[in-house]
């Protein structure tokens, strides 16, 4: 009877330390549920890794694009890796060959110039690493297969509708006007198009003489281009069109593609003695609503800058992300032309900052704080 007790004994001692094994065996090393958190993409083992590549820091809109993808990404549970490249192409090309060793499952790239990249992403190609173009079109290659942006034609196209607007031009009036043209870093494919968009509407006003080029300088990228966008490039170009044609009538309007050259070309105004009654600042067009130029526009030292909302454009570079990765059909409202293949596209909406609507469109959207603008209060 014993020994019967014993074996009952030593069974039951057995079964107890096999259910504590198997308890034991169903939590992670800090007692959870190891289950896969719920923002991780349905992707199996492996968190897909995207490569993000900025063109630089020393311009905002660029530093918030970056910081807006990355969180969006992540947000998602992706990982990501996000790269400057200080506006150095040889950089941006080997931060992209690491990515590709890595072994990133997207690469989302805003180009410094999108015609210097068919090499490395021949590399992307041979791995079979989807590309995204990042607001920047990649050219010349037939490894760009989406491209996320706004409507850049139509950028350029809002600022010439701007300037057409405020001079009433499109209700008759004849002026003349006296105008000067800039344009971005010729290896920006934007930048042709923020021009042509432009020029589309105001070359009949030049053509008829009611807008008046006196430098004669119209020309893109030949005669206007500033190189990576500079401000400091822009300031020295409009001093020198100040002095040679400007020394004896005020300047009317200047066309800018965007907002790091308008603060270029605002500091150059300041210095010539514009901002009075006798000399009144002239039209001047921006685009990005950088900080800066936001208080620029309501000291009446910009007239307008075009808000392209980088928290779209991030959403719809995850809504691509997510497509690719899933197997599904990636959204697409466009196609662009790179030279060498139709880029199937995104186009963003985009809107227009002025002295009546900055607060409503950049502040109560949540974009900015109002502390966040120079001279808002």
């Amino acid at each position: 009877m014993k020994e019967h007790l014993k074996k009952l004994f030593s069974i039951a001692l057995v079964l107890v330390m096999v259910f504590a094994l198997t308890a034991c065996g169903s939590q992670d090393e800090g007692g959870n549920d190891p289950s896969p958190s719920s923002s991780t993409p349905p992707s199996g083992d492996k968190v897909p890794t995207i490569g993000v590549t900025m063109p630089t820091k020393s311009l905002q809109r660029w530093n918030e694009d970056g910081a807006n993808v990355k969180a969006a990404l992540e947000a998602k549970g992706y990982k990501v890796d996000l790269q400057y490249a200080d506006n150095k192409q040889d950089i941006q090309n080997s931060q992209i060959e690491n990515q590709i060793t890595m072994g990133v499952d997207v690469l989302v790239i805003a180009s410094i110039d999108g015609g210097a990249l068919g090499g490395v992403l021949q590399q992307a190609k041979a791995a079979n690493i989807p590309v995204i173009a990042y607001d920047r079109l990649i050219t010349n290659t037939d490894k760009c297969d989406f491209y996320a942006t706004f409507d850049n034609y139509g950028v350029g196209k809002m600022q010439g509708e701007f300037i057409e607007s405020a001079l009433n031009l499109d209700k008759g009036e004849k002026g003349p006007f006296t105008m000067e043209c800039f344009g971005g870093d010729p290896g920006d494919n934007n930048a042709k198009l923020f021009n042509q968009g432009a020029m589309d509407v105001l070359q009949k006003y030049i053509d008829s003489g009611v807008i008046v080029v006196k430098s004669g300088q119209t020309k893109f990228p030949d005669q206007i281009a500033i190189t990576n966008w500079e401000s400091k490039g822009a300031q020295d170009r409009m001093d020198n069109l100040l002095t040679a044609y400007y020394a004896d009538e005020n300047i009317d309007i200047v066309l800018s593609p965007n907002d790091s050259l308008a603060q270029g070309i605002v500091a150059s105004l300041k210095s010539a003695g514009y901002g009075s009654a006798d000399k009144p600042f002239p039209v001047l067009t921006g685009q990005d609503c950088d900080k800066i130029n936001v208080g620029q526009i309501i000291r009446g030292e910009q007239s307008m800058s075009i808000f392209k909302d980088t928290r779209v454009l991030a959403d719809q570079v995850i809504a691509m992300t997510d497509a690719l990765l899933s197997g599904e059909t990636v959204p697409v409202n466009a196609e662009y032309d790179n030279g060498v293949i139709k880029v199937p596209s995104f186009n963003c909406q985009i809107k227009f900052a002025n002295k009546d609507n900055w607060k409503e469109l950049l502040v109560d959207s949540g974009y900015y704080e109002l502390s966040d603008i120079p001279d808002a209060n």
